[in-house]
C-alpha cells in the first residue's frame, strides 16, 4: 500500500534558518545522525540492540517533544529490539520540511520515508500524544512497515476535550502562538519547564534534579531556533485539523484499520489525553492490550518507564520480536 494514499496538506513553506549553536544532549550509549531526503533532514537518536540481528524499532515523540523523550524507556528495551528515536521535522535537531507541512500527514509522510529510505520496516513502532496520531496513521496507511504498535497517550480525536488541553489547541489559531512568545519573552527556562511538567507529568516530583537540568537545557537550546513557534503552532494546527478529519482518513477510522498487534498506554492524571477515551481506543484496534497507569499523566514511558517497558516487551515477545 503506497504513501499516497495519505491526503495532501499543503501550507507555506517555512523560511531557511540556521541550526542552533548549542549542543545536542546525547545519552550514554546513544548515538545521533543526520538522515538527508529530498525537501526534508531528520535526526535520527540510536540505541542499538544489545544482541545481534534484533528487530528494529522505531520511537516517536509528541508535539513539542524530541527524540530526547524516548531516552529513558530506549535502554529498557535495547535487549529486544535494536531502537530508534526520530525528531520529527522542526522538533528536536530536525530542521523544518521545506514544504513547511506540520499536518499529522505530513508527520507520518516524514516517518514512512525515513523507514522506506533506511529499509528498517518493518518495525516496532512506538508514538506518544501527536506521535501516537502519526504512528496509528502510518500503521494503517503502511502495514508493511509496522510489526507492533504501542501508543502512549495518543491524540486521537475527542470532541468533549479536557479544559487542560485547550491552552495547546489554542496555539493552532493564527497569530496565538507568536502573541505567546511575546507575552512570555521574559519568562525563564526553568519558568517554561516547570509549566510543561505539570501539565504533562501526574507527578512533576518525579523528575529528577538532573533530568530538570537537562529538560531546562533541551529548552534553552530551543528557544533559540527561529522556527520554534512556528514548528509549535502548524503541528498544533495539523492535530486540530486531524481531529476534523473525516471518511477514510480520520484517525479513528483508521485506528480500526491497523493490523499490528497494539499496546495502548494511557495515565488517569493525563491532562491533556482524556483518560475516558482508553476503552474506545481499545475497542477501535482489532488486536489490542490496554495498560492504564492511575498516576500517570501524558508521558508515562517517562514517568513509569519500567511498567512501560515490560508491557511493550510482552508484546514484542508474543509477536515473535526476538
Amino acid at each position: 500500500m503506497s504513501s499516497t494514499e495519505l491526503p495532501e496538506t499543503r501550507t507555506a513553506a517555512a523560511p531557511a534558518a540556521p541550526r542552533t549553536t548549542r549542543a545536542v544532549r546525547v545519552a550514554d550509549g546513544e548515538e545521533l545522525r543526520s538522515v538527508s531526503l529530498p525537501g526534508l533532514t531528520l535526526t535520527v537518536r540510536a540505541r542499538p540492540g544489545a544482541g545481534a540481528a534484533l528487530p528494529p524499532a522505531l520511537y516517536v515523540h509528541g508535539l513539542g517533544g524530541s527524540s530526547q523523550n524516548w531516552s529513558t524507556l530506549m535502554p529498557l528495551l535495547a535487549d529486544v529490539v535494536d531502537g530508534e528515536a526520530v525528531d520529527l521535522p522542526g522538533f528536536g535537531d530536525s530542521p523544518p520540511p521545506d514544504d513547511g507541512n506540520y499536518s499529522v500527514t505530513g508527520h507520518a509522510r516524514a516517518v514512512i520515508r525515513l523507514l522506506d529510505s533506511t529499509g528498517r520496516g518493518p518495525v516496532h513502532l512506538f508514538g506518544n500524544s501527536l506521535g501516537g496520531a502519526v504512528a496509528t496513521r502510518v500503521a494503517a496507511v503502511r502495514p508493511d512497515l509496522v510489526r507492533t504498535l504501542t501508543l502512549v497517550s495518543p491524540a486521537l480525536p475527542d470532541l468533549r476535550a479536557q479544559r487542560t488541553a485547550w491552552p495547546t489547541a489554542l496555539l493552532a489559531v493564527p497569530g496565538v502562538a507568536s502573541f505567546f512568545a511575546r507575552l512570555t519573552k521574559d519568562w525563564s527556562a526553568e519558568q517554561r519547564v516547570r509549566g510543561v511538567l505539570s501539565l504533562c507529568y501526574g507527578d512533576p516530583g518525579r523528575v529528577t534534579d538532573e533530568g530538570f537540568r537537562h529538560a531546562v537545557e533541551e529548552m534553552e537550546r530551543r528557544l533559540e531556533l527561529p522556527y520554534f513557534w512556528d514548528a509549535m503552532a502548524r503541528s498544533s494546527r495539523g492535530i486540530v485539523d486531524a481531529y476534523t478529519l473525516g471518511g477514510q482518513h480520520g484517525l479513528w477510522r483508521q485506528a480500526e484499520r491497523v493490523l499490528a498487534p497494539t499496546l495502548l498506554v494511557y495515565g488517569g492524571r493525563d491532562q491533556l489525553v482524556s483518560y475516558r477515551t482508553a476503552r474506545k481506543a481499545a475497542a477501535a484496534f482489532r488486536a489490542s492490550r490496554l495498560l492504564t497507569l492511575p498516576e500517570a499523566g501524558h508521558v508515562a514511558m517517562m514517568e513509569y518507564p519500567e511498567t512501560v517497558a515490560q508491557a511493550a516487551r510482552d508484546l514484542i515477545v508474543d509477536h515473535g520480536g526476538s
